[in-house]
């Protein structure tokens, strides 16, 4: 009769070793990914729009909850409603220095960025905010 020399605890013999930290860090990240929502503010978002759904689509890559809106009003009211989350906000060229001064001293607004193709119409009265985070011409950088 063969003996077996069968080792089972082998088998789960992990290929590379991450310290615990990296993946606690890894799993607090994703946890905080989850509990964020990000809102798209833009006038020219269209749902029938290729390019606007295949924005949507890689933003949910990243983060679960995306909501876009056309109307800074309507924004700011899904805004004050939010309890259990922090807000990301992408703001489309001029809505930015509407919509700014009304959601940036909201507890729930954690960063705000900036899109539009034209950096240095921003650049001076972003400096005012600190939850501003840049000026981005590409919507997923």
């Amino acid at each position: 009769m063969a003996t077996n020399k069968f080792d089972s605890t082998k088998i789960f013999e992990p290929v590379f070793d991450l310290p615990m930290t990296a993946v606690a860090n890894r799993r607090m990240n994703m946890q905080r990914m989850q509990n964020v929502l990000l809102i798209w503010l833009d006038n020219n978002i269209d749902d029938n729009d290729i390019d606007c759904r295949n924005t949507i689509k890689q933003l949910k890559r990243v983060v679960n909850n995306v909501n876009t809106f056309t109307d800074g009003d309507q924004c700011v009211e899904f805004i004050q409603t939010i309890t259990n989350n922090k807000v990301c906000m992408i703001v489309s060229d001029s809505l930015g220095q509407y919509i700014v001064p009304h959601v940036h001293d909201m507890s729930q607004m954690d960063s705000i960025f900036i899109f539009s193709n034209n950096q240095d119409l921003h650049k001076q009265w972003t400096k005012e905010w600190p939850k501003i985070k840049g000026i981005f011409k590409d919507i997923t950088s």
